[in-house]
């Protein structure tokens, strides 16, 4: 028999951008009762809206009335306006006049989905835990069209009862979802992930490049490195993007991955150790960001590294066809 709706927690979204309008979207059709709080574009907040869900007037509103809450919040334009790095943004819509921390009441759980600073991470969950409620950090893998789709990959940091408690829940959404161990200790597993994959793309931006002044069309390294054992899920979207020119396949900021690849190297700093390829990593994608271009998608990366090779990437793909 189907578990009625009323059964179901009742969840809080906050952050129903990119990813989090198809992670809330996916809550609902499962059958839990939604409230959101969106960011300054409407439109997926009036989606939401005409599926059933309703409107929280604050994080501390929202808190005081659903069980489970879910952060996930972008890099700036979050919902209360701030341009900040995304823990710091996870910070004010915690411990603001009207955030979460102000009407958590016990038993709250919020599932941070964000990508943030495991340190950040482990002291908002103290501060939670203060007032009886549990913070569970959950960050995100994969694009959009799978948060659409409710196929993400999930890596959850949190105890094993609460991982328990919350499986249920994280499945409306996620696919592939992983315990990683403690709370934060997700966090610390989606900032390595991102670190790999920021170097993919570093170093398939530099290939293109490398190969299109050797007289390699794009789309042949496209096809020979997609058709070898050295092809993976994020070669194909970044290729589709730069290669395909399919703008909208990678909906994942430049400037969202210098945050992620800075917290990398706090981490690695933390640890003792040296981060050399961070480090290469970081000049390239804080090159892009400087120039202007913080608000293009990861797979464009190919694209100015190019243009400051003097290479048009757009016509070497044109000639290449």
């Amino acid at each position: 028999m189907t578990e009625a709706r009323t059964e179901k927690p009742r969840i809080g979204f906050i952050g129903v951008g990119f990813m989090g309008h198809g992670m809330a979207k996916n809550l609902i059709e499962k059958g839990h009762a939604m409230q959101v709080i969106g960011n300054r574009n409407r439109q997926p907040v009036e989606d939401l809206l005409a599926r059933g869900a309703t409107e929280a007037a604050s994080p501390a509103a929202m808190a005081a009335s659903v069980d489970i809450i879910h952060l996930c919040l972008p890099n700036s334009a979050s919902v209360i306006h701030l341009c900040l790095p995304n823990s710091a943004s996870v910070e004010a819509v915690m411990r603001g006049p009207d955030g979460i921390l102000a009407g958590a009441r016990p038993g709250l759980i919020v599932i941070d989905t964000t990508t943030a600073d495991p340190g950040s991470t482990v002291a908002l969950a103290e501060d939670l835990a203060a007032r009886g409620g549990t913070l569970v950090d959950a960050p995100l893998g994969r694009t959009p069209k799978e948060a659409e789709a409710g196929t993400l990959d999930a890596m959850v940091g949190c105890d094993e009862a609460t991982f328990q408690r919350i499986l249920p829940v994280i499945r409306c959404w996620a696919a592939n979802i992983n315990h990683v161990g403690p709370t934060g200790s997700a966090h610390k597993m989606k900032l390595i992930m991102n670190f790999i994959a920021m170097g993919y793309a570093a170093l398939y931006a530099e290939a293109l490049t490398t190969a299109a002044k050797a007289g390699i069309a794009p789309q042949t390294v496209q096809k020979v490195i997609g058709s070898s054992r050295m092809a993976n899920g994020f070669f194909e979207t970044f290729m589709t993007g730069a290669v395909g020119r399919d703008r909208e396949v990678h909906k994942f900021t430049i400037t969202n991955a210098a945050k992620d690849l800075r917290y990398c190297a706090q981490m690695a700093m933390a640890g003792g150790m040296a981060n050399p390829m961070g480090a290469a990593m970081r000049s390239m994608f804080a090159q892009a960001e400087a120039a202007g271009h913080g608000g293009d998608f990861v797979p464009q990366l190919a694209d100015l590294f190019a243009a400051a090779n003097g290479l048009d990437l757009a016509d070497a793909v044109k000639r290449g066809a």
